[in-house]
């Protein structure tokens, strides 16, 4: 497998600072359970530090961002964080339903229109169960946010990497279903529709409606009648946004743990990045054993007190050079120009004060690459 090719910028490392002092939008990437949701929030709160309008959003359906910032797990809208920071911070937790919903409301031409979509069962079906509805409202989400002219920077929380690659793919595809011709056809009115589509796909509507019942039928066109109009805007924002996650503006941090999966998970991610022609500004790699700076004791008396301590901190010592020599390969790997190395905590971080502990911890480390 081979390497993604190096950012043409890895030759001038930046600090931490000022990615985030210049990005316009920061999404944080990761295997599941290495702490990416964490490191997400902490770069907000270190942003709002630096003075920046930022909000932090998350589409992780594990919602750890909502108790790490003390929102409600339903803020679908941003929920301004309090803090001592010269700048500002809020947060969002998506609820993909209620973004469709909103905006249909805010695009439809008409209050009448709006309600004939919301009340349709194919809508209703829709954003309940169709697959990739997360990963599309999390996308007019991002616009939404990056648009409004509430926020300097915007971060986001993405889920697993995966997933991940579904959320930063969407606008793409949702640009290419709203072009094929088959949903142009049925953005017709009615009449016009079944004039349009030949004999063949007629049949095919009749066999539906005998499987699956004629309600079904007009309940899909219906659907699309109420939405004829409206896919200009969606196709527009999908490709306002598709532009923004290309940007130079735009930094993905990568964020891994120093082990096997997490690592090739990592590597995985980092190509599938390259593939879409986004780049990795930094790497996180969380949860390393704690360095000791002090020198090597030496050897201790077998029947020294001492002796189960120094074997202790040999083994940790031991441990913190294999994760090291692992991070600056995956850093390598990516790429990437900084590499960031975050220690084991002893506690879960569940509060702004452990997000601000955080925060101090993320800061490139000239020594480590």
């Amino acid at each position: 497998m081979t390497s993604p090719p190096a950012s043409p910028q890895a030759s001038h490392p930046a600090p931490l600072g000022q990615l985030l002092q210049e990005a316009r939008i920061v999404v944080c990437c990761g295997s599941g359970g290495v702490g990416k949701t964490t490191v997400a929030a902490a770069l907000g709160v270190r942003a709002a530090t630096l003075g920046r309008r930022v909000c932090v959003v998350t589409i992780d359906p594990a919602r750890r961002l909502a108790d790490a910032l003390g929102l409600d797990r339903e803020a679908n809208d941003p929920v301004p964080v309090a803090g001592e920071w010269p700048g500002s911070l809020a947060g969002v937790v998506l609820d993909p339903k209620r973004t469709f919903d909103d905006l249909v409301r805010a695009h439809a031409p008409s209050g009448e229109r709006a309600e004939q979509i919301l009340a349709n069962r194919i809508y209703r079906n829709l954003t309940s169960a169709l697959s990739g509805t997360q990963e599309y409202m999390a996308m007019e989400k991002l616009h939404q946010l990056t648009t409004s002219g509430q926020f300097d920077l915007v971060v986001v929380d993405t889920p697993p990497t995966r997933n991940a690659i579904d959320f930063l793919d969407a606008p793409r595809r949702l640009t290419r279903f709203l072009s094929h011709r088959l949903f142009q056809l049925l953005l017709m009115p009615t009449r016009a529709y079944l004039r349009a589509v030949s004999l063949a796909s007629q049949a095919l509507l009749r066999t539906i409606a005998k499987v699956a019942g004629a309600e079904v039928v007009d309940d899909a066109v219906a659907f699309f009648q109420a939405f004829e109009g409206m896919e200009e805007g969606f196709r527009r924002r999908a490709e306002e946004t598709a532009q923004a996650l290309a940007d130079p503006s735009t930094a993905f941090v990568l964020v891994s743990a120093p082990r096997a999966e997490a690592v090739a998970e990592a590597r995985w991610f980092a190509e599938r990045l390259a593939e879409l022609r986004y780049r990795v500004a930094a790497l996180v790699v969380n949860r390393m054993v704690p360095a000791f700076p002090c020198p090597d004791p030496g050897p201790a008396p077998a029947d020294s007190a001492l002796a189960d301590l120094v074997a202790n901190w040999r083994r940790l010592a031991e441990q913190r050079a294999r994760q090291e020599a692992v991070a600056e390969a995956l850093a390598r790997h990516v790429g990437t120009a900084v590499l960031l190395q975050l220690p084991l905590l002893p506690d879960d971080v569940h509060d702004l004060a452990g997000l601000a502990q955080v925060a101090g911890a993320l800061e490139p480390d000239p020594g480590a690459r």
